[in-house]
């Protein structure tokens, strides 16, 4: 008998191709991968400085800085006096021999600013003080202690933040008078209420945290965890509150300036030079305008550290 030939790999092939189909259909597109969302496209990177830091920023720590600068050392800016003035060069406009100007009496405008920035940084600076001592100690207190010390101290915080921020000062500087320190003073009661609001908050949040409670649990006095582990991390937000009254605290005085409540003439402090150029508004505006945009300025870098600073801590 003859053995069977063996089938050769091109016959396989054949058979194998006959029985595969021509082509196979595309599979329909899953409904799962159709209903996803599209993915949206990627922000560009914001600008930033040469190191990373907003140019924002950079430009809020320069005016703060040229403001501070103006307060401590304002004769290397200005060396004239700011209180006398020649009368023939009364009303001139900005120009390369006064950059902001002069005004009714021939008082270089620049140079009053510079010297005008220690009186209404160092009220603003009081202000932020007595407001942070003062509603530091009461948000504390009520935090830490509780019960009916806690409600009572509460209400009156409720009472002062029901109380608009300009009259409050308008009433407190009635009974201590006029001057800068006094409507820095009113100014700095006027924002006591915020700093206790907050300090309460942070302080009652603290006290229930497990290492708070471990602390006490180890035999540690009332006092001791008071000052070792709540009040050091309760004060974090508290500056950044700081850093927003000292802005706000330089717009109020040189509002309560601008309505003859703070520095008497002929001090050259900011809101009292935007209240000495109002009537000239119409024939030289810079008297207004630009003791007005540094005012502004100031304000809004304040602000800007202040909204940098909150965030750093979250």
């Amino acid at each position: 008998m003859t053995a069977p030939a063996p089938s050769t790999p091109a016959l396989a092939a054949t058979d194998d191709t006959a029985s595969a189909p021509a082509s196979a259909p595309p599979s329909p597109p899953s409904p799962v991968a159709a209903s996803a969302p599209a993915v949206p496209p990627a922000l560009p990177p914001r600008r930033r400085g040469r190191r990373g830091r907003p140019w924002g920023l950079s430009l809020a720590v320069a005016v703060i800085a040229v403001a501070v600068l103006w307060a401590l050392l304002p004769g290397v800016f200005a060396p004239g006096d700011p209180l006398s003035g020649v009368p023939a060069d009364k009303l001139l406009p900005p120009g390369a021999a006064h950059w902001f100007g002069t005004d009714a009496l021939g008082r270089d405008l620049f140079g009053r600013v510079v010297h005008g920035a220690v009186h209404s940084l160092s009220g603003a600076l009081i202000a932020v003080t007595v407001g942070l001592a003062l509603g530091t100690l009461l948000g504390a207190i009520a935090g830490a202690v509780g019960g009916v010390v806690d409600d009572v101290l509460m209400r009156v915080v409720d009472v002062l933040l029901a109380i608009p921020g300009l009259l409050l000062s308008l009433s407190v500087i009635i009974l201590l008078g006029f001057g800068t320190v006094n409507a820095a003073i009113a100014v700095g009661l006027g924002s006591v209420a915020a700093f206790a609001r907050l300090m309460r908050a942070e302080v009652a949040r603290v006290r229930r945290t497990e290492y708070v409670e471990a602390a006490f649990g180890s035999g540690a006095t009332f006092l001791a965890v008071l000052r070792r582990h709540v009040l050091p991390n309760s004060l974090t937000p508290i500056v950044a509150l700081a850093a927003l009254q000292f802005g706000t605290a330089i717009l109020a005085i040189s509002t309560l300036g601008f309505l003859g409540y703070g520095a008497p003439p002929p001090t050259p402090e900011w809101g009292l030079l935007i209240a000495e150029g109002r009537n000239y508004t119409a024939t030289a505006w810079w008297l207004t305008a630009l003791p007005g945009l540094v005012v502004v300025a100031v304000v809004l870098s304040a602000n800007r550290l202040s909204h940098r600073i909150g965030r750093s801590t979250r």
